[in-house]
């Protein structure tokens, strides 16, 4: 019945292709190339409005249920039942599928992938070269190429992106970021339905760290402001090993966290998980057959294999050394060239003693980072093209590691100065404050303020050619679409370019050395995890005006987890135990002799202890619940089920008599379909 009541409902309008505006076009010209491609579009299914912008035509697409299902059916992809299997989708059969948490059939992820399958799956099938004009000018539509690709090289396609659905993005600005009173709960199930898997996990790991957040908050405010008197001393090392277990357990549960929305979304690795979803370019082959007969088995057996065999192992071999010769390079770049740079800038801040020229010094150093960091992930993302890694967010992983080291030695390296080699707490304290109040102010400011003043630079541009091209002063031109008005804002990409992260990268990425720098340097200012909470709770607002209001929908990216900053995160955590020991040796031992017996003996044991507690809890909290590892029993068990009946029914020679039949109604279809 889901089915039919959203067949009824008109299709929404999710893509939009951005072409010139032409005056002296005539609409419903055979060979204009626009019409044309209106009409091919059309032939595939998809519904078209044409809406005309101040300085350019915009074509708004939706597809019907109908047009997905085919779609889907036709490119195989695998989706959950009701019986627990992950099987081939079948329009036919569409009742047996299990929906999303919104109730919809696909997911917004496969609905954009059936798009990019649309728009560029139309080519020239006939057997002679098709004319086309536009502005004047005629050139040849090619047997079997690509029509939007032609397009696009001849200019006239000037960009395709998703569009905002207005309905839904009013909805989540309302109860998402403009609901300050929940704090940190979000609408997850809607954020997942509207921005895909990626942006959801962002946003859920995101809610629950400023939620765990404020037990250490609250922890350094009591350990700052009230006194213990004798038990002064014991403070630091209490609170040092508090934080630490409090690292510790937040990422286990958030494991815990990661299955369980993976279970309710239904988020199976067979789809998107080698998929490009870049519009413009070739989805990758994803369909390995799981089932083989004897003959294809046969035929494998014997030198072939061993062929096969040796192909795998010298391009896994082949692909390690290349992966181990980029890091290497990586690193040898950050200790030959950032490293020297870094404490250079350390050493001047600190021998200088006026204000102001510590002020300069430090714009300068900020502005001449800003350019070696992006130099630096663009010479990461040239060195991991060269690299033969499975999948994209395979490679997405490797520059995430290669960046956040160049990172990692920009924002860390002057605190270990301070604080290891000169032993200078106070301005140890001073630049943690700076890093944590003003920069991250001033970053919250700059990624939401730019986007806008781009979006209005857009505009002014668009109003100033358009009055150029009238040739005499007209009234203030308005933009009345909000296609035309989406088209002009800013995409949600990465700082270091966009051809293997989104804007998703900067924001872990903030998140990731967020959590190093209040983690390492605890035990120096216990106050700073009072700012990371209160600056958290501001960042899932302001990150969600950001994709709500400020820039273009993202494409939806296929990742389940967050991927390399799991194990950066893990890292951070291992390096704060060792620095946070180093700083209580500091603290207590005031003549610099590192002789504080039985002091030190007690922190290095405390330091030991700490490691092994942490090895030890990711053993003894489970990473799923119990629940979910439950369902996934239960499915296996009732996928095993129908697969014996299946091969019982094909020995025995045809029975189609089913029995019985674990699940409800739609199962008992699905799987008399399947023996079908």
């Amino acid at each position: 019945m889901n089915g039919i009541k959203e067949e009824e409902e008109p299709p929404t309008f999710e893509i939009a292709v951005v072409v010139p505006k032409k005056k002296g076009r005539r609409v419903g010209a055979t060979s204009d190339c626009v019409d044309v491609l209106v009409t091919e579009f059309q032939k595939v299914g998809l519904v078209v409005e044409r809406v005309p912008g101040v300085s350019d035509e915009f074509l708004k697409l939706a597809a019907p249920l109908e047009v997905l299902g085919m779609t889907a059916s036709y490119l195989k992809i695998k989706k959950p039942t009701h019986i627990g299997m992950d099987l081939q989708f079948k329009w036919e059969d569409v009742n047996a599928f299990v929906r999303q948490p919104d109730g919809s059939l696909f997911s917004w992820c496969e609905r954009y992938h059936f798009y990019c399958h649309l728009i560029h799956g139309i080519v020239n099938r006939s057997q002679s070269n098709i004319p086309l004009k536009f502005d004047d000018v005629e050139f040849l539509w090619e047997t079997g190429e690509p029509l939007l690709r032609r397009l696009e090289s001849r200019g006239i396609v000037k960009r395709v992106f998703p569009i905002h659905e207005e309905a839904k993005r009013k909805k989540l600005i309302r109860n998402w970021a403009l609901n300050w009173w929940d704090c940190t709960n979000q609408p997850l199930d809607d954020i997942y339905s509207y921005f895909g898997k990626k942006v959801a996990i962002y946003f859920a790991f995101l809610g629950m760290y400023t939620k765990w957040m404020l037990f250490p908050a609250g922890l350094g405010i009591i350990s700052q402001l009230f006194d213990f008197g004798p038990f002064q001393l014991m403070v630091l090392p209490v609170f040092f090993i508090s934080i630490t277990l409090w690292a510790v357990l937040f990422f286990q549960f958030w494991k815990r966290k990661n299955a369980a929305l993976i279970a309710r979304w239904q988020i199976s690795s067979s789809f998107g998980a080698d998929i490009n979803f870049d519009i413009g370019h070739k989805t990758q082959d994803r369909e390995w057959s799981l089932l083989r007969s004897t003959v294809e088995f046969a035929s494998k057996v014997g030198m072939e294999k061993w062929k096969d065999k040796e192909v795998f192992q010298r391009d896994e071999w082949l692909g390690a050394f290349l992966r181990f010769r980029n890091d290497a390079i990586v690193i040898l770049s950050i200790i030959c060239l950032q490293l020297p740079f870094e404490l250079a800038y350390a050493h001047l801040y600190e021998a200088t003693a006026s204000d102001v020229l510590k002020f300069g010094l430090t714009a300068t150093y900020l502005f001449l980072i800003q350019h070696f960091t992006r130099l630096g992930g663009k010479i990461s993302v040239r060195l991991i093209n060269c690299e033969t890694n499975s999948s994209r967010e395979y490679r997405a992983d490797s520059l995430v590691y290669k960046v956040f080291g160049l990172y990692f030695m920009q924002s860390y390296i002057g605190l270990f100065y301070h604080a290891l080699l000169h032993r200078n707490v106070m301005t140890l304290r001073q630049v943690l404050v700076q890093r944590l109040i003003v920069s991250e102010v001033l970053e919250n400011l700059w990624e939401n303020s730019v986007p806008y003043l781009k979006y209005s630079y857009r505009k002014y541009k668009v109003r100033k050619n358009k009055k150029r091209e009238k040739g005499s002063p007209i009234g203030k031109i308005q933009f009345s679409s909000r296609v035309e008005k989406e088209y002009l804002k800013s995409s949600y990409s990465a700082s270091i370019g966009d051809d293997l992260e989104d804007g998703l990268f900067d924001d872990f990425l903030e998140l990731a050395l967020q959590f190093g720098m209040i983690m390492m340097f605890a035990c120096a200012y216990p106050l700073a995890f009072a700012f990371a909470a209160l600056n958290n709770i501001t960042e899932i607002r302001a990150d969600a005006l950001k994709l709500l209001v400020m820039m273009k929908r993202p494409a939806p990216r296929s990742a389940a987890t967050i991927g390399a900053w799991s194990n950066i995160f893990q890292f951070l955590i291992l390096m704060s135990i060792c620095t946070n020991s180093v700083l209580l040796v500091c603290l207590y031992d005031r003549e610099g002799k590192w002789k504080i017996e039985p002091g030190l003996a007690i922190i290095l044991v405390i330091e030991h202890v700490l490691l092994l507690m942490k090895f030890a809890f990711s053993r003894f909290f489970p990473s799923e619940p119990a629940w979910v590892r439950a369902n996934r029993v239960r499915n296996v068990t009732q996928a095993q089920d129908v697969c014996s009946r299946q091969l019982l029914r094909t020995i025995s020679g045809g029975e189609r008599v089913l029995h019985e039949a674990p699940g409800d109604g739609d199962s008992v279809m699905l799987m008399d379909s399947i023996l079908q």
